[in-house]
């Protein structure tokens, strides 16, 4: 009867260091994938200076979009939360899509090399933000999932592990599409 309360006592320990692990394991998944978007999205910052620096000499009325991008590069510094980072990848992202389409305006812009090549970087980080943006938030719920089913989540209790949030977008601003008026006479 010994043997049996020993080796119960020992299959539920296992468990829990089982359950325990594998929730520390999807916490650096989480933190991993929260990473990844951070990298991707300080890539397109640096990359948004060279941007609008080749685009203002033939954009001059589009003055208030290049302040907007400066002010959102400095909050993106100050930001601290994946959700702060959000809205700002939001409106960063409607702002550039406003110079791209106006820049259909501007055929010699268009035909400017360096335009070209920063443009397609561009282009290819917001492929790489969009893929790892679903990565996360895939990770994201697989881990929260994790914290919510029993019989993990009595573990995730006892040792304090907390949901983390998905990376949505909450700005209105960022869910409109980008207007484009060519008829602007500056």
């Amino acid at each position: 009867m010994l043997w049996i309360i020993i080796a119960i006592i020992a299959v539920i320990i296992i468990a829990i260091i089982s359950m325990y692990n594998s929730l520390v394991q999807s916490r650096i998944k989480v933190d991993n994938a929260w990473s990844q978007i951070d990298v991707q999205l300080q890539r397109r910052f640096d990359l948004i200076p060279n941007f609008v620096e080749t685009v203002k000499g033939y954009m001059t009325h589009e003055k208030e979009t290049f302040e907007k991008i400066a002010a959102l590069r400095t909050s993106w510094a100050n930001a601290g939360s994946v959700s702060e980072k959000a809205n700002l990848d939001g409106e960063l992202s409607t702002a550039l899509k406003t110079i791209m389409a106006v820049s259909e305006n501007y055929p010699e812009l268009k035909a400017n090399q360096n335009f070209s090549d920063l443009s397609e970087e561009l282009r290819n980080t917001e492929n790489k933000i969009s893929f790892s943006r679903q990565f996360y938030n895939d990770t994201v719920t697989m881990y929260n999932t994790k914290l919510q089913v029993f019989p993990s989540n009595i573990i995730a209790g006892m040792f304090n592990f907390t949901a983390r949030d998905l990376f949505k977008v909450e700005s209105d601003e960022a869910r409109k599409n980008v207007k484009v008026d060519f008829g602007k006479n500056n």
